[in-house]
């Protein structure tokens, strides 16, 4: 499968989605999921810490992906709309529980949690493996990019 960068708003991307869902439109599967990694702070010269103290320094970083494929995967595409969010700090008490988790979200909390705030930086790519492929995607896209939707 080749892999690109789409130029379309992932924003729109998602309201167009969430219209589609509420017509009863089919041929699109929609998953969406959360995943929180631990990364540990990397150490630093300016702030000398002893070994205890720097391993219980960590950040998370929540990444949220939204995959679009057509119920036939002989069709040959997928849409992919990623947001990582900005490292944040961890407490330490929620380190256990965060280590690397995955969580299947829903198409409108991904759009509440993630893509109405801004939250993070969103990015969509696309992942064809054939000229067909390509262009049942450009369709979709044109779609997405004029709001047009089926009746």
């Amino acid at each position: 499968m080749d892999t690109y960068s789409v130029e379309t708003d992932p924003e729109q991307v998602v309201r167009w989605l969430m219209v589609e869902r509420q017509i009863g439109s089919p041929g699109l599967v929609i998953n969406a999921q959360r995943v929180n990694e631990m990364q540990a702070v990397e150490r630093s010269s300016e702030a000398p810490l002893d070994e205890q103290d720097h391993e219980d320094l960590s950040d998370t970083t929540t990444i949220a992906t939204l995959e679009v494929a057509p119920i036939h995967a002989r069709e040959g595409w997928r849409l992919i709309v990623a947001v990582q969010e900005e490292l944040r700090p961890c407490d330490p008490d929620e380190e256990d529980s965060q280590e690397e988790n995955v969580e299947p979200i829903d198409l409108n909390t991904f759009y509440l949690e993630f893509i109405r705030p801004g939250r993070g930086t969103a990015s969509v790519s696309a992942e064809v493996e054939d000229a067909q492929g390509e262009t049942r995607l450009a369709e979709l896209l044109q779609s997405i990019e004029t709001n047009s939707h089926a009746r």
